[in-house]
């Protein structure tokens, strides 16, 4: 993959940032990754499914957390107005009636329990880990990084509109109903990353702070991708399950 560690070295133009924070996506997006390939390809077992619903939801579930971190540390209130529109997406009116409730419908309808799911106790060790390190990089790095962090979102429509129509084709128990988180996030993903690279943009001024955005971008891209990485390992051909995570198997 490339190195991207010193791609704002002489500094960069608007619209070179843009380029280099896009060619991050291209060349380290979890689209790219072996799971993604055979997922799409319809070569998981549905106890691989589960698995990756399961440990997934650790992730969806920390999202408006680290959103809230964002929130507090921002003081222009038309970023906050626009900022809070992604908790109320995920964590819906009532805390149950967004994009959270609707992966772990996805979780269910695979066959998983809603309660062992939303517990996490389950979930990898690694997907604990790296969640962590996404919640901890939003609270203590500058908001200007845990803001560009977010421009995974460029990518996501990508992903989605490779996933979903592979999943109802190739898995017969998968239905639309199940795949309901994904209908509305192409248009949110949008939404959201559109501000939050025009915020990048403009407040990322030297080549010092372009450099951290850039970083904070691979840093995020690191993280989608390991918890794949620890899905494969412990799911895939070898089935290193580690003690304590979920293992149908052992009932």
């Amino acid at each position: 993959m490339k190195d991207f560690a010193s791609a704002a070295r002489d500094g960069l133009t608007r619209a070179q940032l843009e380029d280099v924070l896009r060619a991050v996506g291209a060349a380290r997006y979890h689209n790219l990754h072996p799971l993604h390939h055979q997922m799409v390809s319809g070569a998981l077992t549905r106890t691989q499914l589960q698995a990756w619903a399961l440990n997934r939801y650790c992730y969806q579930a920390v999202i408006p957390r680290k959103d809230a971190m964002i929130l507090a540390r921002a003081e222009d209130p038309a970023f906050r107005a626009e900022w809070r529109k992604r908790i109320e997406d995920h964590d819906g009116d009532d805390g149950w009636s967004g994009g959270i409730a609707r992966w772990l419908k996805l979780a269910t309808g695979l066959g998983l329990d809603a309660e062992m799911v939303k517990s996490e106790r389950l979930a990898l060790p690694a997907t604990r880990f790296a969640v962590g390190a996404y919640l901890s990089f939003c609270t203590n790095r500058s908001l200007l990084e845990a803001v560009a962090s977010s421009l995974t979102e460029l990518f996501s429509p990508v992903i989605i509109g490779e996933r979903v129509p592979a999943m109802l084709a190739k898995y017969d128990y998968v239905t639309e109903d199940i795949l309901a988180y994904f209908k509305p996030r192409p248009t949110q993903a949008s939404r959201d990353s559109d501000f939050a690279l025009a915020y990048v943009l403009e407040h990322a001024t030297t080549p010092e702070k372009q450099q951290a955005v850039i970083d904070a971008l691979v840093f995020k891209c690191d993280i989608l991708w390991a918890m794949l990485d620890a899905l494969d390992y412990a799911y895939g051909g070898k089935g290193h399950v580690p003690p304590g995570a979920f293992n149908p198997e052992e009932g």
